[in-house]
């Protein structure tokens, strides 16, 4: 099976080449990605725990998913696409905002994306791919802020980002 190639882009959005994934983030170059937040009817936030096998942060508390777009597929359709294969289920989604963030991680890979934040409900358990995720909850916003301040270590590094600059698109 090929590698999965990554969506470069310029600081507009704008598609400038393909390069495989791996590539992308051992060059950390800037290339588009989604993150999704999924709510249930109490305002509770779906987190997943990435899986202890993932090549970085796993183990780490973060979003409900997140990925990348493939070439030609919009950034909604690809975070159902996600959402379901890591997850389980497929929901509506709303995109929210994007912004441009670099994070460093420990073993010479750099995430740089250009990331676009997407919003959608859900009440029930999802079916975890336990290739993607270790496990999941759901927490209030008010208890993921306090648990960020408390354990950052738990938590990716762009789930800190989206959380701290984003925290008005994502509550609702």
């Amino acid at each position: 099976m090929a590698e999965e190639k990554v969506i470069l882009v310029n600081e507009k959005d704008e598609q400038i080449g393909l390069m495989p994934k791996m590539e992308a983030h051992e060059k950390a170059l800037l290339h588009r990605a989604f993150s999704v937040f999924v709510f249930n009817d109490k305002n509770q936030l779906m987190l997943q725990q990435r899986a202890l096998t993932k090549y970085h942060t796993p183990g780490l508390w973060t979003n409900t998913c997140c990925s990348h777009q493939r070439e030609g597929e919009s950034n909604i359709a690809a975070g159902k696409r996600r959402l379901m294969e890591e997850m389980g289920f497929v929901t509506e989604l709303e995109e929210k905002t994007s912004f441009i963030y670099k994070a460093p991680f420990e073993n010479g890979l750099t995430e740089h994306e250009f990331d676009h934040i997407m919003v959608g409900y859900y009440n029930d358990e999802p079916n975890i791919n336990k290739d993607e995720v270790e496990a999941w909850k759901w927490m209030s916003l008010d208890e993921v802020k306090l648990d960020i301040e408390q354990h950052p270590e738990l938590y990716t590094a762009w789930f800190k980002i989206i959380f701290e600059k984003f925290y008005e698109f994502i509550k609702h």
